[in-house]
């Protein structure tokens, strides 16, 4: 198979959005907030200049041309959440027991779930913020890993065990990304 002698790829960095680098350190800087990640690793390298976000690999063996385009999603994404930001919605449904659902501090409390007498819980992962409207449930974060992890939590909080989901479809679910 041949060998690429360098993979590169460039980020165009926006107006409004401030990126530097400290060490393996990125930090990203826009209307929204701040996000910082390590990018660390022995190969694979990282530069500013001109604009643009520079990660490249001169001789990558496989892994390295993979892992290059996976830093360059994730420098993607810290763009996009510092710009847009990023929101889950999630549905309550139930049938015959209605669901209670609250935030306290960094935790959503499911009450009366399946007519369970004690509560469930979710953990809100860092810094997303969780909002109840309604039958609807609504994570919003800078951070895409924060907000996802926190609508999962939510959603795992809600699994039924030993019954047939086609029948008890009582629970919270995941029904818009973005």
């Amino acid at each position: 198979m041949p060998v690429a002698d360098i993979v590169k790829h460039e980020i165009t960095i926006p107006e409004g959005v401030e990126a530097s680098l400290d060490g393996f350190d990125l930090h990203i800087k826009g209307p929204k907030g701040e996000l910082v990640r390590e990018f660390k690793h022995t190969r694979v390298k990282m530069k500013i200049e001109e604009g643009k976000i520079i990660v490249y690999c001169p001789l990558p063996k496989k892994k390295e041309y993979a892992l290059a385009g996976t830093w360059k999603a994730h420098v993607l994404n810290m763009i996009k959440g510092v710009t847009e930001g990023f929101e889950y919605h999630l549905k309550i449904l139930y049938a015959h027991f209605p669901m209670k659902v609250t935030v306290k501090g960094n935790k959503v409390v499911i009450e009366n779930f399946m007519g369970e007498r004690s509560p469930r819980y979710a953990d809100i992962f860092g810094d997303a913020k969780v909002e109840i409207k309604g039958d609807m449930v609504i994570v919003k974060s800078i951070n895409k890993e924060h907000a996802g992890q926190t609508a999962a939590n939510i959603e795992r909080a809600t699994r039924i065990k030993n019954r047939d989901p086609r029948v008890f479809q009582d629970g919270i679910y995941i029904v818009k990304k973005g």
